[in-house]
């Protein structure tokens, strides 16, 4: 038997105008862009695919399940722009067959910067969790699947979470594989749950890709490479960025269509079936430790750190930004403090990456500045406002 755990990113960021040296205007993100780009992925995307799911749930009577995390800036960007997303999600929320994960509110790097920050991020999204969708997240997975043993020891910590997602680096798990469930090093009190990234991809990235040997990929051919699971694990963990339905992978290429068909093929083998993150946590041993002394993620082909932290200009932008946390929570300034959080989240950092080689068109998705450099200069004409306003108190 093989449980297919489904995991669905929701994220958009409130992405900055074009912002001199010379300016002095406190609106620093460019709502009309954003609308824009929410309105496209949207009607590619978020609508169908979701309406698809909520379909699949029904048809399939409730053995279809899947899991979202959806950021606090998508979110308040769906409640501006594309209210009607919030309402499907919340029918999937009544369903009984989706889980809501819990993450940092705007999708940041907080947890290496500021825990006073990372905890603050976590217990806004938690709540907005229980308001929109009636959950309360039993689950935790960080910015971008980043992982490592000290992450989980905090999440531990908290005392209120049964598990964590991380992705299955190969560099920690060496022959092993990510088809069963672990224990963080150390930690007794989480499973984790890793991502299977060959599968994850050959949806997410190789999907329309003519050149590969497996073209075209078709939902019997995948519910076969399932199958191909049992006997060396229990959980078949497909984590991936919900764009990949309808905007990575256009609907013209028949990705909604073996959407649609994967449920029945993989549920015609006597066993298969469909589990959230907590109900593969409930069901399932780990077999093993899972010992990430350094930090992981599901980002480009290192899964590091690099794509955030790989350069100078980066380095630099996060530092300035964290150097401002304190006197902007003094303050108690609540416009202020929406506008620094805002800055936190990471495709800020991402769009300063210099990895232009086999990563770089990924880099360049939603990008809205010419170059890695562009974007570090006009986020710190950014900083450099926000810094005034500071220190005025306004």
């Amino acid at each position: 038997m093989a449980s297919v755990c489904f995991y669905f990113q929701l994220h958009q960021p409130h992405r900055l105008r074009r912002y001199s040296v010379f300016d002095t205007d406190a609106r620093y993100f460019d709502d009309q862009r954003n609308a824009q780009i929410l309105h496209k992925v949207a009607n590619k995307c978020y609508l169908p695919a979701t309406q698809l799911i909520l379909d699949l749930v029904k048809r399939h009577e409730g053995k279809f399940r899947v899991a979202y995390s959806v950021t606090g800036s998508i979110i308040d960007q769906f409640r501006m722009h594309c209210p009607e997303m919030i309402s499907l999600l919340q029918k999937l929320a009544t369903s009984g067959c989706v889980e809501f994960l819990n993450e940092t509110y705007h999708h940041s790097l907080a947890f290496l910067y500021s825990r006073d920050e990372f905890r603050a991020q976590i217990d806004l999204h938690a709540k907005l969790v229980k308001d929109l969708f009636g959950q309360v997240p039993r689950v935790f997975r960080n910015t971008e699947l980043i992982y490592s043993n000290e992450l989980a020891h905090y999440i531990a910590g908290l005392g209120r979470f049964d598990g964590l997602l991380a992705e299955g680096a190969d560099q920690i798990l060496g022959y092993r594989s990510p088809n069963y469930l672990y224990r963080p090093e150390g930690e007794k009190s989480l499973k984790l749950m890793l991502k299977n990234y060959r599968l994850s991809d050959d949806i997410a990235f190789r999907f329309s890709n003519r050149g590969w040997p497996e073209w075209p990929l078709t939902a019997d051919k995948f519910a076969r490479w399932i199958n191909q699971i049992n006997g060396d694990g229990y959980v078949c963990n497909l984590f991936m960025d919900y764009e990949t339905f309808g905007e990575h992978q256009w609907a013209d290429t028949g990705i909604f269509d073996f959407l649609a068909a994967l449920p029945a093929e993989v549920l015609k083998t006597p066993g298969n079936d469909f589990k959230t993150p907590s109900e593969c946590i409930k069901a399932y041993e780990p077999v093993g430790s899972f010992d990430a002394p350094h930090m992981i993620s599901w980002a480009d082909t290192e899964r590091d750190l690099s794509a955030w932290l790989g350069n100078a200009m980066q380095s630099n932008a996060l530092h300035e930004l964290y150097r401002l946390e304190a006197p902007i929570k003094a303050r108690g300034d609540a416009k202020l403090l929406e506008d620094w959080r805002r800055l936190t989240t990471s495709d800020h950092f991402y769009y300063m990456c210099t990895k232009y080689f086999a990563d770089g068109d990924v880099h360049k998705y939603f990008n809205p500045y010419e170059s890695p450099y562009d974007s570090y200069i006009n986020f710190m004409n950014v900083m450099d406002s926000l810094r005034t306003r500071t220190e005025a108190g306004r």
